[in-house]
């Protein structure tokens, strides 16, 4: 009898383990308040979470690799999309979503072809997350309720182009095509405000 209930226990106990694997959750993102924040709000809607810091740290991972996973492209050690790949070949059905700080193109078409599901704009919450996670077939999402303005996504494509020239503005106005002089104002200003 004893056995039994010890056998129903460890097959109750199998079942959660598979259910955890399902729903495991690999956030990595070098913001430690936005990661944190993040890992309880997935918590809460059920997703077994593992929060990194790192490509270092993310990597380790593929020992027992998630069922989804969270990656900001720029991470204290190197690139999030360095993940991407290595994540899909741990396993093939992992659904992966990037995040970023600095929306690009060419970027976002290099994270879908690295096999992420989906390319987010910081800040992007917890809702946006789960709902690109979860996105299924070829259907788009819907538009986001308050998209970034034209006057935030050009200062965000300067900023990038600035961050990649390491800083330095003579480059920066070339790659740009744009004068070293007004490229410094824009530089002095605030990013424009979102409505």
């Amino acid at each position: 009898m004893a056995n039994r209930d010890d056998k129903a226990g460890a097959t109750a106990s199998a079942a959660d383990a598979g259910d955890d694997t399902e729903r495991s959750l690999l956030i990595a993102d070098d913001d430690q308040a936005f990661r944190a924040r993040l890992a309880r709000a997935m918590e809460l809607r059920g997703y077994v979470v593992t929060a990194v810091g790192s490509v270092a740290e993310a990597l380790a991972q593929l020992a027992a690799p998630p069922a989804y996973a969270v990656i900001d492209l720029r991470l204290g050690d190197g690139n999030g999309l360095e993940i991407v790949g290595p994540l899909r070949k741990a396993r093939p059905d992992m659904r992966i979503v990037v995040l970023t700080g600095y929306g690009n193109i060419a970027t976002a078409v290099a994270a879908v072809k690295e096999g992420a599901v989906d390319y987010l704009s910081k800040p992007a919450d917890a809702d946006a997350i789960e709902q690109a996670l979860m996105a299924h077939g070829k259907k788009l999402p819907p538009p986001p309720s308050n998209p970034m303005s034209a006057d935030r996504v050009r200062w965000e494509h300067i900023q990038r182009v600035f961050e990649q020239c390491d800083r330095n503005v003579s480059e920066t106005a070339r790659r740009l095509n744009m004068h070293r002089r007004t490229l410094q104002r824009i530089l002095g200003k605030h990013a424009p405000r979102e409505q």
